[in-house]
C-alpha cells in the first residue's frame, strides 16, 4: 500500500510517499480503508520533533514510527477478534495511528460511525479540532445556554469548530480573528466578529463567562479584564517550546489562586461518546467543517507547509479516494485476467 513516512525529524522534506506492507490489525482493533484524512498541529510537531520533549516518546534521534497522521475516516476492512461495536463495511471517522496513507489501524474505542449522509471530508476533520473544541467549551469551560463566549482564533481549526459548537449549545459567541476571515466567522455563526489587526479584545469594555484561547498571545492578567468574576479561560493553544509550555502549566493553576476566575490548559481525550456527539451535530446541519484547502496523498508536502504557514482558515484535508478506487480497479482487472483461461 501507500504511505507517507518519515524517517527522520525535520521539515516536509522528509516526507516521502512509499510502498509500504499494509498492516494488520491487532485482537482489539480495525483496520480502515482511508478514504480521507486532516492535518492537526500535532502532525507537524511529531514531524519535526518538536518540543524536544515529545521525543521521549516518538525517539530520541529519529521516529520510533515512521508513519504520520492521526484523523481518519473511512470503510472498515478487517476487524479484531475483540471487536464488538463494527464490522467490515462499516463507515467510520474518529482518530488512528498513520492516517496519511491507503490503510490504517485504529483501536475500537477511537472511532465511531459515520452519519450516512455526511462526507468522509467533512468528518475526516473532527477528531482532534473537533473534540478540542467540544471539551475546552462544555467540559472544561463549563458553558451553558445564555452565556458568553470568546473564541480568540477563531477561523482556524479548533476555532471554527468552537464557534459552531458554542452557538449549538446556545451560547453568545464572539470570535477573533484577522479582517480577512470576518466574514467567513459571522457566516458560521458567531454573533460578533472582532478584527485583531483593529482592535484588542483584552481592552474591550465587554465581558464574557468563558474565553476559548486558541492563540495564547495574550497574558492571564490581560484576559482577566474581560472576564466575569466567576469566568473561565480555557487555553487550548500557544507557544510550542518546551520551557514555555513547562510556564503556562504551572502559571496558570497557580495563577488562578489568586483571582476569582478559573485559568485552565488541557489535552482533548479520544471519546466515542463525543465523536458521536460530533457526527450527530453534522447529520442536522448544526456543523458544516470549514475547509480550506483539499490535498491528495502525494501532495501531503505541500499540503504540511501550508499548515505550517499559520494562516490555515479551518482544516486542510488528505483526500485518498480516487487513489483506492483506482487501485481496486487494478486489483480487479488483474484477478479477471488471471481467472481468465
Amino acid at each position: 500500500m501507500k504511505a507517507i513516512v518519515y524517517r527522520r525529524y525535520g521539515g516536509p522534506e522528509v516526507l516521502r510517499l512509499e510502498e509500504i506492507t499494509k498492516p494488520v490489525p491487532g485482537d482489539d482493533e480495525v483496520l480502515i480503508r482511508v478514504r480521507a484524512a486532516s492535518i492537526n498541529p500535532y502532525d507537524w510537531h511529531f514531524m519535526r520533533g518538536t518540543p524536544h520533549l515529545l521525543r521521549l516518546m516518538s525517539g530520541l534521534r529519529r521516529p520510533k514510527s515512521p508513519r504520520l497522521g492521526a484523523d481518519v475516516a473511512g470503510v472498515v476492512e478487517a476487524a479484531g477478534r475483540k471487536i464488538r461495536t463494527f464490522k467490515p463495511g462499516d463507515e467510520v471517522f474518529g482518530t488512528c495511528k498513520g492516517s496519511f496513507a491507503e490503510y490504517a489501524c485504529a483501536v475500537e474505542g477511537n472511532l465511531a460511525k459515520k452519519p450516512e449522509t455526511v462526507a468522509f471530508e467533512q468528518v475526516a476533520t473532527a477528531g482532534i479540532a473537533g473534540l478540542t473544541a467540544l471539551q475546552g467549551l462544555r467540559d472544561k469551560g463549563r458553558l451553558h445556554r445564555g452565556q458568553t463566549v470568546l473564541i480568540n482564533g477563531a477561523a482556524g481549526g479548533v476555532g471554527t469548530f468552537a464557534v459552531q459548537i458554542a452557538k449549538a449549545l446556545g451560547a453568545e459567541v464572539t470570535g477573533v480573528c484577522s479582517g480577512k476571515n470576518v466574514e467567513m466567522v459571522r457566516s458560521i455563526g458567531a454573533d460578533h466578529a472582532v478584527d485583531y489587526t483593529l482592535e484588542d479584545f483584552t481592552k474591550s469594555s465587554r465581558r464574557y463567562d468563558l474565553i476559548l484561547d486558541c492563540i495564547g498571545n495574550h497574558s492571564l492578567r490581560a484576559c482577566v479584564r474581560v472576564l466575569n468574576a466567576n469566568g473561565a479561560h480555557v487555553g487550548v493553544g500557544g507557544p510550542s517550546d518546551f520551557w514555555s509550555i513547562l510556564a503556562g502549566t504551572i502559571k496558570k493553576p497557580v495563577f488562578s489562586l489568586f483571582v476569582s476566575q478559573r485559568f485552565i490548559g488541557f489535552i482533548a481525550r479520544i471519546s466515542r461518546e463525543d465523536l458521536e456527539f460530533l457526527g450527530d451535530l453534522m447529520k442536522t446541519g448544526k456543523l458544516s467543517p470549514v475547509i480550506d484547502r483539499r490535498y491528495s496523498l502525494d501532495q501531503l508536502p505541500e499540503a504540511m507547509r501550508y499548515v505550517e504557514e499559520g494562516h490555515v482558515r479551518g482544516k486542510v484535508t488528505i483526500g485518498l479516494e480516487a487513489e483506492i478506487d483506482a487501485a481496486s480497479v487494478a486489483t480487479a482487472q488483474g484477478q479477471a485476467q488471471i481467472a481468465t483461461p
